[in-house]
């Protein structure tokens, strides 16, 4: 018998690889299927863990199948992955019973002629574990093909991405970014100040058997660092209570840039899921106006079941296109722009994005995101404050719209960072922009650009 686990991660890989769905909607679906906590915790390791070492496993498995791998049946290279995935990185699953599982899967896709293959590939590779066949780290960083070898293959990343972090941040910056991005993502909360503090929530998942820390930068931020056998925050009641909400510590840090107080207008352009509306009520000390708009109807729904959650008062939610003329009369305190992008910046927590982006995309983003800070611009009171960010680690989405919004609208002023109160000064660069990375700050790369309108 396969076990479910192993049927499910099978039926998300092919979703993904043929662009059925994301990786993230792919897994969804297959937790509502699962009935097991331990199915589901075990296809997202594989799925996610594939997605993350593809390169390296493609890689692996070309060389013992000794044919490319386009000559092979998308189901049986599903398969071959997701067992070589297991026999390279889950080495508490014997590697015998991975074999068998591959072989009866490939049967159960009715793929029974390729069973053998399968048997052969896998047993190679699972006897070469400890010398694989893959590009080693170049003793001379600056011999660029060795490098990008390398960093594409060995280290799984697209090689047009690998070589532009390469030339513009240097081998060893590109291969501590690489490493990041194929670790496991912590599980990372933010307190929800108008219920709680961090400390209080800090207790209080200790009595439910969850076991956290502080994060290095945001005030709100608790890394879970281990469960006991009972525990897990997303079952307990701290979590029913709405006293947290799951968001990396990078975007956390975004709304710092707000710096709003008691009693202002704010709009939070594109706001689901909804963490960062939370943050902004918090800090208005949930006095004021916060409005929080979406264009798609699932994700008002999630954005109206996470401002439900948080006990927020001062929300307002709004189903509006951000890329068109907003339905707003009265002009705002303060607007944030947390722009839809190429989530480059987060190919940790969503390692599929890497296979799915490509150079190609970044000039039509661009221009969306300067078109999205236009709009919201018109809704900026004099003496207001407008907030541009991505999930990017690209300048084109980046410093390249920030400055072609500065040169286009001359009624903004560049703001520096350093001077918001509460924006870690760690976290701006040279220019006075938010930004984070991986080589430097060890989170997601999360950009940021402050602008304040004339009076």
């Amino acid at each position: 018998m396969i076990a479910a686990a192993r049927v499910a991660v099978f039926d998300v890989l092919n979703a993904v690889s043929t662009g059925r769905s994301d990786l993230p909607s792919a897994l969804a679906h297959a937790r509502e299927r699962l009935t097991d906590n331990r199915d589901r915790a075990l296809c997202s390791e594989i799925a996610t863990g594939v997605e993350r070492h593809r390169s390296a496993i493609d890689h692996v498995i070309e060389a013992f199948a000794r044919r490319p791998l386009d000559r092979l049946d998308e189901e049986v290279l599903t398969i071959l992955r997701l067992s070589a995935y297991q026999l390279l990185h889950l080495t508490r699953v014997p590697a015998a019973a991975v074999v068998d599982d591959a072989v009866d899967l490939t049967r159960r896709v009715k793929k029974r002629s390729a069973s053998g293959f399968v048997n052969a590939v896998l047993r190679s590779i699972s006897r070469s574990r400890d010398a694989l066949p893959l590009p080693p780290r170049p003793a001379d960083p600056s011999n660029r093909e060795a490098a990008l070898e390398y960093l594409s293959t060995t280290l799984s990343h697209p090689r047009w991405l690998a070589a532009r972090w390469y030339e513009r941040f240097g081998f060893e910056a590109t291969e501590r970014w690489l490493q990041f991005n194929n670790a496991p993502a912590p599980l990372t909360l933010r307190a929800n100040r108008l219920k709680t503090t961090p400390e209080a929530l800090l207790a209080r998942l200790a009595s439910e058997d969850v076991h956290a820390a502080p994060g290095r930068f945001a005030s709100d931020a608790l890394i879970v660092n281990a469960t006991g056998i009972e525990g897990h925050p997303l079952h307990g009641q701290s979590w029913l209570d709405g006293w947290f909400v799951v968001q990396d510590e990078a975007s956390q840090l975004i709304s710092t840039l707000a710096g709003q107080q008691p009693g202002h207008r704010v709009l939070d352009a594109c706001a689901s899921p909804g963490g960062k509306t939370i943050a902004l009520a918090a800090a208005m000390g949930d006095r004021g106006l916060l409005v929080a708009c979406d264009v798609r109807v699932k994700r008002i729904a999630l954005l109206r079941r996470t401002v439900a959650a948080s006990g927020a008062s001062i929300v307002r939610i709004v189903q509006a296109d951000a890329a068109m003329p907003l339905p707003f009369t009265t002009p705002f305190d303060c607007v944030l722009v947390d722009a839809p992008c190429s989530g480059l910046g987060t190919l940790r927590r969503d390692p599929d994005i890497r296979w799915r982006r490509h150079p190609e995309d970044l000039p039509a983003l661009a221009e969306t995101q300067r078109r999205l800070l236009h709009r919201a611009a018109d809704a900026v009171a004099p003496g207001g404050r407008l907030i541009y960010a991505t999930c990017s680690s690209e300048p084109e989405e980046n410093e390249g719209v920030a400055d072609a919004f500065a040169a286009a609208a001359p009624g903004f002023t560049p703001v520096d960072a350093r001077a918001i109160s509460g924006v870690p000064a760690a976290v701006v660069d040279p220019r006075g922009h938010f930004r984070t990375a991986p080589h430097q700050h060890g989170l997601e790369a999360f950009f940021g650009a402050v602008f304040e309108r004339a009076r």
